[in-house]
């Protein structure tokens, strides 16, 4: 027979530790001896050790069942017999497990501490045990890779000659006629914009209509059964206007001209089908040679202009919070989320020969959003001010300041009528009225209102 020390419960011989308490067991005074003193050590189950006990000595003699769990009321008269400190009949409860201890990791002699594997991710607090995953390692898009496919069974992929935040474009033969396409496979954020893939439908629909020598036009508009959206286009090779501003500095301005009237001609196609580009600007015009040597341009991505979250500086001043192309070109009117016509391609293109002719942009910032608030209020940097070591003429200046008008109202009413008034002032003639300066319109109005 086993004894508790301290509560006095009684146990069979094979128990060892009290349920109630976690002290040693010992032996019971019939077993151990009537005058059989001991020190009785402690079990702490928050440290899974045994501490010093306390002196003490069995009873002569102890009820020969094991004791039960104390009743709730225990401590309290019960029909005039106190059970203070007298331990109730019954079975012992069980011994709770042991709590489990962390072992560090050991460290390696002259080095650092082993790095503990990262926890487990934790489930959302919604979320059932049934329906939670862990999160799958981070891999290639589907649509990033797809070299080799036959895409829709049928275009061959050949290779990849381009991408972006938006697609991934493709070289591509289609099968039976070997007839070379550009493909640009679209990622999913950008198929999953409805207004983006309303305009994607419309310009595939009017298909060709909009073929120009100057305009690489949506041949056809797809979507696998895998669910990836393509696009179709004439496979033109060549090298992107930002590249080559990028890498000359500077275009000469001849050349300037002869460009900005073949991308107006391709817009004007586009706008007699009320279809506005959006995002023209240097990363979506080709620069494509001739068989005789002699270079032309191709606008690029018609319809492909993606919706993005104005910045902080911005949202005030937009309709919706978005802002629809690239901001750096821009029209004002695109800048505040308002309805768009022929005239904010009109706008963008000006910038562009702008930036052709000078290599940077006519409106200073140190962040994007600084620029396209100055755009929003401020005069553009007039082109011989940027530039006063190329000496190009004030007509061009003038042309390029009317296009580039903060109201659309100002601006040229079609992209030929720009390109023809570039044409002209390249040649000296004055094709609009010199502007006065702040100054002089100060005067007038000081002259105006009586004031001298």
């Amino acid at each position: 027979m086993m004894w508790c020390p301290r509560c006095g419960a009684t146990y069979d011989d094979e128990t060892r530790l009290c349920a109630r308490d976690g002290t040693a067991l010992v032996a019971a005074a019939g077993d151990a001896g009537a005058n059989t003193t001991m020190v009785v050590p402690r079990f702490d189950p928050g440290t899974g050790t045994f501490t010093s006990g306390e002196t003490v000595r069995p009873p002569a003699s102890v009820p020969k069942s094991p004791p039960s769990a104390p009743e709730p009321n225990a401590g309290t008269s019960n029909a005039g017999t106190s059970n203070a400190g007298t331990p109730n009949a019954g079975t012992p409860r069980p011994l709770p497990p042991p709590r489990p201890r962390t072992i560090p990791p050991v460290r390696p002699a002259g080095g650092t501490r082993p790095a503990a594997p990262p926890p487990p991710p934790l489930p959302p607090a919604s979320a059932s045990e049934s329906e939670w995953r862990p999160p799958r390692a981070a891999t290639t898009p589907r649509h990033a890779n797809l070299v080799g496919e036959l895409l829709d069974g049928r275009y061959r992929i050949e290779r990849k000659v381009g991408e972006g935040g938006m697609s991934f474009v493709y070289l591509a033969h289609e099968e039976g006629t070997g007839e070379r396409f550009a493909i640009k496979v679209l990622s999913p954020s950008l198929s999953e914009e409805q207004n983006a893939m309303a305009r994607l439908r419309r310009e595939a629909g009017l298909g060709s209509r909009l073929a120009h020598p100057n305009v690489c036009h949506i041949v056809r508009l797809g979507e696998t059964a895998e669910g990836l959206v393509y696009v179709v286009m004439p496979y033109v090779e060549g090298e992107l206007l930002a590249d080559r501003t990028h890498r000359v500095g500077h275009v000469p301005l001849a050349q300037v001209v002869t460009w900005v009237r073949e991308i107006a001609g391709g817009l004007d196609v586009a706008h007699r089908l009320a279809i506005v580009h959006r995002d023209l600007k240097p990363e979506n015009i080709m620069i494509c040679r001739r068989p005789d040597g002699t270079e032309y341009a191709v606008v690029m991505d018609f319809g492909l202009a993606k919706e993005r979250k104005a910045g902080p500086e911005l949202e005030k001043l937009t309709a919706t919070g978005m802002v629809l192309g690239t901001p750096e070109f821009m029209s004002p009117e695109q800048l505040r989320g308002k309805p768009l016509d022929a005239r904010t391609d009109i706008y963008s293109l000006a910038l562009v020969a702008y930036e052709m002719l000078t290599g940077k942009l006519p409106f200073d910032g140190r962040t994007q959003q600084e620029t396209m608030i100055a755009r929003l209020r401020s005069e553009p940097v007039p082109l011989r001010h940027m530039r006063p070591d190329l000496n190009l003429p004030a007509t061009v200046e003038r042309v390029l300041q009317r296009a580039m008008a903060r109201e659309p109202d100002r601006r040229y009413r079609s992209a030929p009528e720009f390109g023809d008034a570039l044409a002209a002032a390249a040649e000296g003639q004055d094709v609009e009225p010199e502007q006065p300066s702040a100054q002089h319109a100060a005067g007038l109005f000081g002259r105006l209102f009586g004031r001298s």
